[in-house]
Order: C-alpha cells, then structure tokens, then sequence
C-alpha cells in the first residue's frame, strides 16, 4: 500500500459486497472510492447481473459493471454451498462492513443474516438493501428502479404537461438507495468507534425514491393534488429553464429580480418588460409565465446562441450551453479536472472510467483500481487473506465453488 491510498479516508476499512446490479454496488462503490478495501463477491460463472448489461469492455466486463465497480476487487464464491457461506464466515471475521440486496429473507436462508453475523462478530456493520419497507406487508416483493419511479410518482413528476408519465435518464431510485446506504454506514462506522457496536442498516428502494420527490412532495401534500409538471422549466422561478436560440439549445437561470431587469435590458433589449407591473418580481412572472415566456422565447430564438452566452455572463447572469453526453465527457472541463481517466485493461486495452467526484485538501481521490475482471481476485482473497493452502483452492475450484 502507497502514501497515497494510506492517507485516504477509508484507509484499513475492509468491505465485502455481496450485492449486484446498481444500487448495492453504487454504496460499495463509494466506500472504495474513499479508500475501503472492497472485495466484491460474485458467482462463479456469471458473475454480477450487469456483466451483460450495455456495451462489451474485454470478456467479462460491460459499460453498465464498470459504471458501478471501480476501485473493487473481484471473488467468485456460490453462496449456495455449505463452503462458500462458510468462507464468507470466515471473511466477516476480518471485515467492517457487509453490504446486501438479496431478495428479503435469503441471507437468513443462507444462514448470513445480520443477526447471524452479528453473533459471530458483533461490531460488524450490516447493510441490507430491498425494495420496499422489510418491516411492511410488502417486504417480499422484488425491488426494481422503474417500479418504485412509478409507485413513487416520481415519473409523474418529470417531464412535460402534455406528455405520459415519464422516467429519470437513469435508474435514480437505486443511484440514491446507494448514496443514502453509504451515508449511513460512514456514521455507523463513526459512531464504531465511541460504542464498538455494529448496526443492522436497513435501506428500502421505495423509501428513497419517496424521499427525492424533495419540494415537489411537499407541494403535493400541501395541495392536495399533484403539482403541475413544468418540464424544462423551473416550477417556481421564471425564466429559469432551457431555451432555444437560433443555433442551438442553452440553460438561462434569472434568479432574482435584479437579474431579471438586467436580462430584459442588457440581453434580450425588452426594457418593456422589465417594466411591466406583471413581470416586476418573481412571483408575478410565474403567475403570468404564460404571457411573459412567449415574448422571452421569441427573443432569444432570433440571436446566436454564442452572443447571447457572452451578453449574460456580461451581465452577471448564469448561463450555459446544453450539450450532447459525448460533447460533455469529452470536454475540456470534464478531462482537465480528472472527472474521466483512462486505465489499462488487460484484455481491452486503455479504457475510460469515470473519475470519484470527491476532492480532498485539493486533490481528486485516485481510481486506485479499474473495474475488475470476473474472479480477479479470488487467489488472493483465499490463499492471501485467508491461509488457504494450493490444495484447498484446487478443491474449491474443482467442485465450483470459486
């Protein structure tokens, strides 16, 4: 180990993440990028789900897996056998954290429940992630983003007026399962070391998804009714959106009244509106945005969209192009900040990965370890870690175990 990775937050911290798919991994995920050691457990065979998922990278590894499973390592071990729950025992005996999304009540079948681990180690932090509340007459029921976006009128929320319900671009129900479940293993971790108790740390798909209906959820419930969807737009600050110039997509954000006025007159030369009683403060202008965003949009599809660019940032008024995902990654605001790196696959070559946002005491936190191939380290784990002898691994391969 490094200077680098002994100085990184989760330096010492081991994790073993049973999980698969997107929001178990993600958790994982972000505890490696902080720097736990996490060893990712997957079947021997198949590997996780998402090694089929989206574009091929090598043999074993697609776009989908690398986007979740940077900086882990990989061990093939099947759960279904008497010796690979017994080398998960064996495993917790030298671990801080387990993280799981198995369908509720399977680890207990498989004898690694929380309650049974923590009777082998008691200061073990147990993560368990589901669908729905495991306290609820729902908790059985198979937990997937896009059921719990419709269920938790999350779609109903997105998009324009006019269209059907619409999807998030991504799964971001199990995006921020994952980040709350992280969070709340790093403060089951701090409060380790006051108490030197582990927690059963219990996350639910529904629950989150509920929780990132943010303001809208609340103007639901204080209306009584949903909230009108505003696609683009901002459901309570006007103008504030995407809009088209001539040439091209761009995002206006008019904060404030002072804004407004300086947009009218300095950008868009309607001094008109500035002045008008309807469109003095904010509140006015979303209560007539059906008069005022006409004449806006009118005005700005008529000039460049690099001139109207350079006359708000004149004007002190955030703005922004809107580009393709390409155009984006591939930025020089995107590569010069270290947000997308290359790595060398051993199958494929140099490959792209994307960067952890964090950045501390001025420095971005390393991809310390590509995405790992199926079973990469599998070796290491059992003859390394757990003193297994060249005999043992021979047998636990011979019988697909490992």
């Amino acid at each position: 180990m490094n200077d680098l990775q002994l100085s990184l937050p989760l330096s010492g911290v081991r994790v073993l993440d049973l999980s698969r798919v997107l929001a178990g991994p993600w958790s994982g995920m972000v505890l490696a990028d902080l720097g736990a050691e996490v060893i990712k457990i997957e079947h021997p065979e198949r590997g996780d789900d998402t090694r089929d998922w989206g574009m091929r990278i090598g043999v074993t590894e697609t776009t989908y897996y690398n986007s979740v499973n940077r900086n882990k390592r990989s061990m093939c071990l099947d759960l279904k056998t008497p010796e690979g729950q017994q080398i998960i025992r064996e495993l917790v005996l030298i671990s801080d954290v387990v993280i799981q999304n198995f369908r509720f009540g399977t680890m207990e079948e498989l004898g690694l429940g929380a309650a049974q681990l923590h009777q082998l180690k008691p200061e073990l932090i147990y993560c368990s992630i589901t669908g729905y509340d495991p306290t609820g007459p729902e908790a059985s029921r198979p937990g997937y983003d896009l059921l719990v976006q419709g269920e938790a009128g999350l779609m109903a929320m997105n998009g324009e007026a006019s269209q059907a319900p619409l999807k998030f671009g991504v799964a971001a129900v199990d995006l921020f399962t994952g980040m709350y479940a992280s969070q709340a293993i790093l403060a089951a971790l701090f409060e380790r070391q006051k108490t030197g108790k582990g927690r059963h740390i219990q996350m639910a798909l529904y629950d989150c998804g509920l929780m990132i209906t943010a303001y809208y959820g609340l103007e639901a419930l204080l209306m009584q009714k949903d909230p009108q969807r505003h696609g683009n737009a901002h459901p309570s600050i006007v103008p504030y959106g995407v809009f088209d110039a001539e040439d091209g997509a761009l995002v206006i954000t008019v904060g404030n009244n002072g804004q407004f006025v300086r947009f009218c007159n300095e950008v868009i030369e309607r001094p008109d509106l500035a002045l008008d009683e309807r469109f003095r403060t904010n509140l006015n202008r979303a209560r007539h945005r059906d008069v005022l965003m006409p004449e806006i949009s009118r005005e700005l599809a008529s000039r460049k969209r690099r001139d109207l660019l350079q006359s708000m940032s004149a004007a002190g008024i955030p703005c922004g192009e809107v580009l393709g995902l390409y155009e984006a990654l591939s930025s020089p605001r995107a590569t010069a900040g270290g947000l997308v790196t290359t790595q060398i696959h051993p199958e494929a070559g140099a490959i792209s990965v994307l960067a952890p946002p964090y950045r501390f005491d001025g420095v971005r936190l390393p991809v310390r370890n590509a995405p790992p191939v199926l079973g990469e380290a599998t070796r290491h784990v059992l003859h390394t870690l757990l003193g297994k002898s060249e005999q043992e691994l021979v047998q636990l391969k011979d019988r697909g175990i490992v």
